[in-house]
């Protein structure tokens, strides 16, 4: 691709434009990394624009603090996406054109797409076009996003992701780099589309917000969920596990987060008997985080969909041992038998007898898994 349009000069700050489909007030890996990426450049002196969908019907730009930073956003006309409580997209009615305007407006050295859905998909088109260098970072399994498709029956599914992965590869191809959170999500991109050279940079955390924890304590016997409450969470799994659960264990679930399941997930731990022990605590500050974690034993990510975790990382660096499924990029933060355990995905048995093995464990023990997830998060630190 050619990029001659201008050279960077080392005197001057960069200028950077993030392209987000998703970006805060969403709560999701995805927005959160955007945010700090947002954050850590301005506060490093670079000038830092946001294009990322309203999340209501007031759209233009605006200076929003975020990550304790202002930074300008410019925030799209956007509906929300059916089935789905939080999550919205841009309009495509006059986006090219808008995006188009707002790169000749902002003149940016770098364009960094964050998805290859409305927002990154016309801004690859337009940094091609205006010359502008490309980076884009993937955060996204395509059938994660069918499933609350209203035009795709289930017969179809299969023939839909393949679809959507070519279309993912059409977009990505464009950029000059093209990253992922971690080596299993790089390999699941080259799995399924022709790019190579893929470099897995973790989306990180700042460990030092999380790190004034107590010590994991046997006496507190509380499982931590945190994240959002939609199915390829598999949230239900881990109420299933917990209804499993010897009688005479008094333990207890903390959820934390909401989501288009959130109902179902609430009748489900009605119907198995288990709504005492399950405590749904829905939104929680960014203040009120720390402290959920230093609430419990054990943090469990039953999710089959991964491709980091950031509430897992911000639990590791509360020194909590982990429990979480076999699948995606989990198994490169949770080191079986070292910091936590990994159960079979989608196995309530096999989530429930861990479950057992960590809320019967001894105070040694879950020290030593609390203090392997800390030396393990070092080299996630932001």
């Amino acid at each position: 691709m050619q990029t001659d349009r201008k050279f960077v000069d080392d005197k001057k700050p960069l200028v950077v434009v993030i392209g987000c489909d998703t970006f805060p007030p969403d709560i999701n890996g995805a927005a959160r990394f955007a945010e700090r990426l947002a954050g850590g450049l301005a506060r490093n002196g670079q000038q830092v624009h946001v294009i990322a969908p309203s999340t209501n019907k007031r759209y233009g730009s605006y200076r929003e603090i975020h990550d304790g930073v202002a930074i300008v956003v410019h925030r799209l006309k956007s509906y929300r996406l059916p089935q789905h409580q939080s999550l919205r997209f841009a309009s495509p009615i006059k986006l090219r054109r808008s995006i188009r305007n707002l790169l000749l407006k902002i003149q940016p050295d770098a364009v960094h797409i964050q998805s290859h859905l409305m927002v990154g998909r016309y801004l690859s088109k337009e940094s091609l076009k205006q010359g502008i260098r490309l980076v884009a970072t993937n955060h996204l399994m395509p059938e994660n996003l069918i499933r609350y498709s209203v035009l795709v029956p289930r017969f179809l599914e299969p023939l839909a992701k393949s679809i959507s992965w070519r279309d993912t590869y059409q977009i990505l191809k464009r950029a000059e780099v093209v990253t992922t959170p971690t080596k299993k999500a790089a390999e699941i991109l080259v799995s399924h589309t022709p790019l190579r050279d893929i470099l897995a940079i973790s989306c990180g955390i700042n460990a030092s917000q999380f790190a004034s924890a107590a010590e994991v304590s046997p006496a507190t016997r509380r499982a931590l969920y945190v994240g959002r409450l939609d199915y390829e969470k598999h949230v239900h799994v881990l109420i299933e596990a917990f209804s499993q659960l010897p009688s005479n264990l008094d333990v207890s679930l903390e959820i934390v987060g909401d989501g288009s399941e959130r109902q179902s997930l609430e009748t489900w731990a009605s119907e198995l008997g288990i709504v005492d022990k399950v405590i749904f605590r829905g939104h929680i500050t960014d203040a009120e985080l720390p402290k959920a974690y230093d609430r419990a034993t054990v943090f469990v990510m039953p999710s089959i969909a991964e491709l980091q975790s950031i509430a897992t990382l911000e639990a590791m660096a509360s020194g909590r041992p982990i429990i979480a499924a076999n699948a995606a990029a989990l198994p490169h933060l949770v080191h079986d038998g070292e910091n936590g355990y990994l159960f079979q995905p989608e196995s309530s048995e096999d989530l429930a007898a861990k479950l057992e093995l960590v809320f019967t464990a001894s105070d040694a023990r879950l020290k030593a898994l609390g203090q392997a997830s800390l030396h393990l998060i070092q080299s996630h630190d932001i």
